[in-house]
């Protein structure tokens, strides 16, 4: 079945015992036929591969092609879009490595795949043909293999192989950027991921990534193109020093922001669902690139940026891109803490404190968010002076601490089974971020104390001592609720 996949050329040039017109390319054609019945010579007559590595011939599935193996189509199928009509040849060349894709996703037939030369083979096609349809197929198998770490050091030892694959990024078609995107990706990802950030750290291939990011209009790309970049600052420090401080130098930074921007103006005026995900993943770059040392000042400095997380903190409709307001609550709580001056300017901002309080529930199953969030509330709590406010402000106040009882309730509850694993080993709160949640607690308590004492809330008090008011919660409760916990963190 890769027999299928062979160019025409590398085919026609051996079959005439001659490299032909294309010198190198179809010496390099050429050498794949040959290793490929070097390989056949070794196989039994009922194509089963010597005992050495007892893994069937990829012959055993040639049928595969007349039934569909796929259980629904994902983003790495071959099928996942209508494509442009081929040529004949083309065509079959299509229906046999559209198979192929979708196998490669399989563990045991992607090692059968590689052991029977199909990435030398893929090779070739890169090199020579001049569809983007043939080169997305091959990108999206290499892909496809990419996903299982055992067969990442055959790809990078394939001579030339990583070299084409980040050559196609300056290719101008949506869908074979997207495959590379992918690829790259994965490598990044790898224990290989040193090889494949060496390949793209040139200044010109850095350059060519940033220009597709900042110029597409295509979603899809968008989310490839970033997740790439995710995958850079969210790798070890040796492919970070590798490509960052070119990636800084280019203007990373200011892309993201103003990706940020762009997505937060489609978010609140269009509600398009197939550009969360792309919202998503601008915010977990932002995000990871303002917590690395030496590198965070740019972006915990910018104004603009701050300005939009606040704006999707606010956001009403928070179920619709809940971990993006995860994310939005971690990087306020990294920026805060780099440039404490805008806890200050944003403190008197009761829709923020609000909205911050308002994404608890979507992180419950995300400790290291809930830390930051705790952390952001107490650095804008401190900045309340709850005795020198107007009592109206600090009826506000009270009254947003208030209707949101049940989410805090609900979050020291957690806290509580957090508490219980980490005293049996496990990883509980702890740290700098628990004492800014005990801080925070501190300060709700002061702010409700002083409400109890003034002498002037007699017209809302009887709302909001309530035993069940319209915002769920009363007084009292959220007192006893926090008091008790502070209490149980001093012990």
């Amino acid at each position: 079945m890769i027999r299928k996949l062979l160019p025409t050329d590398a085919i026609n040039s051996h079959d005439s015992h001659g490299v032909g017109a294309g010198g190198g390319d179809a010496k390099i054609q050429g050498s794949v036929v040959d290793k490929m019945e070097e390989k056949e010579f070794f196989l039994h007559k009922d194509k089963i591969l010597n005992s050495n590595d007892g893994y069937e011939s990829m012959d055993i599935v040639s049928d595969l092609d007349k039934s569909d193996p796929r259980g629904g189509e994902d983003e790495n199928s071959c099928h996942k879009l209508e494509q442009p009509r081929l040529l004949a040849g083309e065509e079959v060349w299509e229906e046999y490595g559209c198979v192929l894709w979708d196998l490669a996703a399989i563990r045991t037939h992607a090692e059968i795949m590689v052991q029977n030369l199909m990435l030398d083979v893929l090779l070739a096609n890169l090199m020579i043909t001049e569809s983007v349809r043939v080169t997305e197929i091959c990108l999206g198998i290499i892909g496809n293999l990419a996903c299982h770490e055992v067969l990442m050091k055959h790809i990078i030892s394939t001579n030339g192989l990583v070299t084409t694959i980040v050559g196609q990024l300056f290719l101008d078609d949506t869908q074979c950027l997207c495959e590379a995107f992918r690829l790259l990706t994965s490598g990044l990802q790898s224990s290989e991921r040193a090889t494949w950030a060496e390949a793209l750290q040139s200044e010109n291939i850095l350059s060519r990534i940033l220009w597709i990011t900042e110029n597409t209009l295509n979603p899809l790309l968008i989310e490839k193109s970033v997740g790439l970049i995710l995958a850079i600052l969210e790798s070890q420090q040796e492919t970070e020093t590798i490509l960052l401080p070119s990636l800084m130098k280019l203007g990373l930074p200011s892309l993201l922001v103003n990706l940020l921007a762009f997505e937060m103006n489609k978010l609140t005026n269009e509600r398009m669902p197939e550009r969360y995900a792309v919202l998503d993943v601008i915010l977990r770059a932002i995000e990871n690139l303002s917590a690395i040392d030496g590198y965070s000042q740019e972006i915990c400095s910018n104004k603009e940026l701050f300005q939009l997380v606040c704006d999707l903190v606010k956001y009403p409709d928070k179920v619709e891109v809940a971990n993006s307001c995860v994310t939005s609550g971690v990087l306020i709580a990294n920026i805060l803490s780099d440039a404490s001056d805008l806890a200050a300017e944003i403190a008197h901002d009761l829709p923020f404190l609000q909205g911050l309080l308002d994404i608890f529930p979507f992180a419950s199953d995300d400790l290291e968010a809930r830390k930051a969030l705790w952390s952001a509330i107490a650095r804008l709590l401190v900045n309340v002076q709850e005795d020198e406010i107007s009592a109206s402000d600090l009826r506000e106040y009270v009254s947003v601490l208030v209707s949101r009882t049940d989410l805090i309730e609900d979050d020291l509850l957690d806290d509580q089974v957090d508490e219980k694993i980490k005293e049996n080993g496990g990883l509980g709160i702890c740290g700098p971020q628990s004492n800014a949640r005990t801080i925070a607690l501190g300060r709700i308590i002061s702010i409700l104390s002083q409400w109890n004492a003034s002498k002037d809330h007699d017209e809302g008090k009887n709302d909001l001592m309530g035993e069940d008011n319209g915002n769920g919660g009363n007084i009292g409760r959220l007192l006893d609720c926090c008091s008790k916990h502070t209490k149980v963190n001093a012990e």
